[in-house]
């Protein structure tokens, strides 16, 4: 049940509360995309190597699927408006701690308390969908704040690189905590509550069980990751613990009076196949983008010798950006030519364009950089849109946080296991110094054929009804 807070015209409240829910998703997202190319600068200031300092990013993401998976649950109970200021004002205090590190633990600690803020995508949407009834409406404004998810337009990535050579990577942080702060302050004057669940216990002894299981299940695809260095016990024992976590999770779950996740909600198929689909397509796609072609571009035997900051322009910037323009108009589309069939057409468009990669741009740049804007239009603007769009429109109303936040761990979990499974055909396929390209091929051939498995199994996914209109 939504309680409204303000006597504002409906019009301008939802202006404003759209205004509101964008700005959180940026500060969020600048947690991620904006560090991305000040990695090497801190790594030099804080006195360390980049590997190192890639586990901060590590750290980060773990730490955002991990509270994905119970917060937007919580929020159901206690209040969304309240958990997404609470979240802002915790992404706040990690951007400070990790301004002022003055050693890696610090930072470490800095981008944990960073990662609480993980689930404000669904939670954000989960407010839109509670307050805006009309899909059309709907569906244009879930788009435009899901579309953050791919990047702010490559203007992030640009901006982090830029301060951070001016002004050092602490610079960073300060920009990400004031735009936290100015994001919390617009929650907490144009946010609109609401209490689906209010009355309802949270279920603590659930919860535990489930972010162990995840944890470890992240851990080990993470250290997969490492490839030759990778420790293969810490991977086995990981993903031990994640069967034992999870056994022990559906167990609790079918004892408790009012569970986390109901048993019977991830039996039904607008659950798993919507979770399948999500990990397959993240999997498919998040290495190829982000690993693949941008090693590619700087590779000087095999690639073009690109520079790191000229890749980036060149391919994640119009990546973004194309995602950025595009996710408005899929999300109007959406609830007129149906949520799995704009899915299905982002998902096709993502494995028809990493054939092209494969088969062709792996030998010519311009190729490369067309396929990757539509990949950026196909994925970024469209699949990944309906994908977190599924998940608030297909969740159960009287549990309505748990899918989104158990999608977010799928998009996770798939970002991980991308990159512990793709660049390892590259690697043995185009080993440093060799001219061949037999490697990023494979690598983009396996990378379509899982997302052709998420195009498959997206076919299982049900129709959304109350989110589409019969036009």
């Amino acid at each position: 049940m939504s309680t409204v807070t303000t006597t504002a015209p409906k019009a301008v409240r939802l202006g404003a509360l759209t205004a509101a829910l964008l700005a959180a998703c940026i500060a969020f997202q600048l947690n991620a995309s904006m560090l991305s190319p000040v990695l090497v600068t801190m790594a030099t200031q804080l006195h360390t190597d980049q590997a190192t300092i890639g586990l901060s990013q590590t750290l980060f993401f773990t730490a955002a699927a991990l509270f994905s998976l119970f917060l937007p649950r919580l929020s159901d109970i206690v209040g969304r408006k309240r958990v997404l200021t609470w979240m802002l004002v915790v992404m706040l205090i990690g951007s400070v701690v990790a301004a002022l590190a003055v050693n890696v633990p610090m930072l470490f600690a800095g981008r944990i308390i960073q990662g609480v803020a993980g689930p404000v995508v669904p939670i954000c949407l989960l407010m839109l969908r509670s307050e805006v009834k009309d899909p059309k409406r709907y569906g244009v404004t879930m788009g435009l704040i899901t579309a953050v998810n791919g990047g702010i337009a490559g203007i992030d990535a640009l901006a982090g690189g830029w301060l951070a050579t001016n002004f050092g990577f602490r610079s960073v942080f300060w920009v990400i905590a004031a735009i936290a702060a100015l994001a919390a302050l617009f929650v907490i004057f144009w946010g609109v509550e609401s209490r689906p669940s209010n009355g309802v216990r949270m279920d603590w002894w659930g919860v535990l069980p489930l972010v162990v299981s995840i944890g470890a299940l992240l851990t080990a695809i993470n250290e997969a990751g490492k490839l030759a260095s990778a420790d293969w016990a810490l991977v086995i024992g990981g993903v031990v613990v994640a069967v034992v976590g999870f056994v022990v999770f559906w167990r609790l779950e079918n004892r408790i009076r009012q569970p986390l996740i109901p048993t019977a909600y991830l039996r039904r198929r607008a659950s798993w196949a919507l979770l399948v689909t999500t990990l397959l397509a993240i999997t498919g796609v998040f290495a190829v983008v982000n690993g693949l072609v941008t090693s590619l571009a700087q590779n000087a035997d095999a690639g073009f010798s690109m520079k790191p900051d000229v890749a980036s322009l060149a391919f994640l910037t119009p990546y973004a950006l194309v995602g950025w323009l595009v996710g408005p108009f899929a999300g109007r589309l959406a609830p007129t030519l149906g949520y799995r069939t704009m899915l299905r057409i982002g998902i096709g468009g993502s494995v028809v364009a990493t054939l092209i990669m494969a088969f062709v741009g792996v030998h010519s740049l311009p190729v490369l950089i067309a396929a990757t804007v539509l990949i950026g239009i196909s994925y970024a603007g469209i699949a990944n849109i309906m994908l977190n769009g599924l998940g608030i429109v297909l969740s159960p109303a009287d549990n309505p946080g748990f899918l989104p936040g158990l999608n977010a761990g799928a998009f996770n979990l798939g970002a991980g296991l991308s990159f512990a499974v793709l660049p390892v055909l590259q690697v043995v396929g185009s080993p440093t110094g060799s001219h061949s390209t037999v490697g990023y091929t494979t690598g983009m051939l396996l990378g379509a054929a899982i997302t052709l498995g998420a195009f498959a199994v997206s076919f299982l996914i049900p129709r959304p009804a109350d989110a589409e209109t019969k036009e």
